[in-house]
């Protein structure tokens, strides 16, 4: 079960192998299916990157609604909430070193969720994201977070169908990809319901085309799978 004061201190939990295996082969020809050039997206994407354009694809869609996700996201968020966006990412071969950063909440603490579903093995060699544990809420008096400072981080490994959930306040960033292996995975974002009219304002420039209406209640959803 998701250690519910565990999941708040470290503001993150790693849901392993939570895709089916079933599902993997289809969902990694979905994501190469729907790669696009930078150029060819609403805002310039990363020259280091593939994105891949797969929100309105139903397996795509399954992921982002398996329960063990959702329960994270609602222990998360705290109050309603809705699927905002999601996009297929993978570092090319020597590219996808990202400087630490924090993706930043909009109104309040903790009012938005992401999701790195892994479709691919994943570890240092091939790019997989670092992570800072607990940095997502700094306490009184703490400093800025020197985010040149990698003393911290800890880097993620695992296996395809693993699941990453984090608050958007923690610390993060993306490895270099050495080898040049596949490791493609889908970013996915969750909003609380309040911040639904501003989501509205900019999808043509996220290049938006799911339907977003539906909405998640945290107690709908036992917090449930193993806790890394």
């Amino acid at each position: 079960m998701i250690d519910h004061e565990q999941l708040h201190r470290e503001g993150y939990v790693l849901l392993r192998r939570a895709i089916p295996a079933e599902w993997l082969d289809e969902l990694r020809a979905v994501f190469d299916a729907g790669v696009k050039p930078s150029e060819q997206w609403p805002v310039p994407r990363g020259v280091d990157w593939r994105h891949s354009l797969l929100d309105a694809d139903a397996r795509v869609q399954a992921v982002c609604r398996l329960p063990q996700v959702l329960a994270a996201v609602g222990e998360l968020i705290g109050e309603r909430f809705f699927l905002s966006q999601v996009e297929g990412r993978e570092p090319l071969a020597g590219g996808g070193l990202q400087q630490l950063h924090r993706d930043l909440s909009a109104q309040r603490p903790g009012d938005i969720a992401n999701a790195l579903a892994f479709f691919d093995d994943y570890g240092p060699e091939n790019g997989a994201t670092r992570i800072v544990p607990g940095s997502h809420r700094p306490g009184p008096g703490e400093p800025p977070f020197d985010f040149s400072d990698e003393s911290r981080s800890v880097q993620l490994a695992g296996c395809a169908g693993d699941i990453l959930v984090f608050d958007v306040d923690l610390v993060h960033g993306g490895s270099r990809n050495l080898i040049g292996a596949r490791r493609r995975s889908i970013l996915i974002s969750y909003f609380s319901e309040p911040l639904y009219a501003s989501h509205l304002e900019t999808l043509g420039l996220r290049n938006i085309r799911m339907d977003t209406s539906e909405r998640f209640e945290p107690a709908d959803f036992a917090c449930g799978g193993p806790v890394v």
